[in-house]
């Protein structure tokens, strides 16, 4: 019985990290089926090996090894990496914790909402990361912020150079930013006029 309740906390909880928080603020339809079939596999392999002779140490090893050979073969952004984690902890975390139920759940949630917060599109939402390519061939990193900073209107944190191009004057920059807080503008009543 216990084990279709972990089951059950299992299947409820990947399918709130998928549908409820990584797809409705992500939108890529491949990565939620990836998470699912990760999380599921995962809980399958992790059940059956402690039901057998097998010990934990070797189905950690080859989840490891599955981690390594698919975080390698595309590339993700850090986000993803952090939601692919989530789906294979939360499959793992019944069939290997040893604990009760109400332990399994309580670490279920606690992934969840973690994710939820840390992921929460509110939470450093003025901070950004993008790669530029910036039609000019600057070498000086004050110059470079300089003109980061007039081009996105934003201050820039950090400018890491990927590549100066002295040929076709340009630069490849990884550039950290964060936008000024927007300003409310009212606009004047004017008299006589009803709020």
């Amino acid at each position: 019985m216990s084990q279709l309740v972990l089951a059950g906390i299992d299947l409820a909880a990947v399918g709130l990290l998928v549908f409820a928080l990584y797809f409705p603020r992500h939108r890529r339809r491949d990565l939620a089926v990836a998470y699912l079939g990760v999380n599921v596999g995962v809980f399958a392999v992790a059940t059956s090996l402690g039901t057998g002779n097998v010990g934990a140490g070797l189905g950690l090893g080859l989840f490891g090894v599955l981690s390594i050979i698919r975080l390698r073969s595309t590339e993700l952004d850090q986000h993803e990496v952090a939601y692919y984690f989530s789906a294979l902890a939360l499959g793992i975390l019944g069939p290997i914790a040893g604990t009760s139920v109400w332990v399994v759940a309580a670490l279920t949630a606690l992934v969840l909402v973690v994710m939820f917060i840390g992921d929460h599109p509110r939470l450093l939402h003025r901070h950004r990361r993008h790669v530029m390519v910036i039609d000019t061939a600057l070498i000086d990193p004050v110059a470079l912020t300089a003109h980061l900073e007039q081009l996105l209107g934003a201050r820039v944190h950090a400018a890491n150079v990927e590549r100066i191009d002295l040929v076709n004057d340009t630069t490849v920059v990884d550039v950290r930013y964060s936008r000024p807080k927007a300003r409310t503008v009212r606009t004047p009543v004017p008299a006589g006029v009803a709020r």
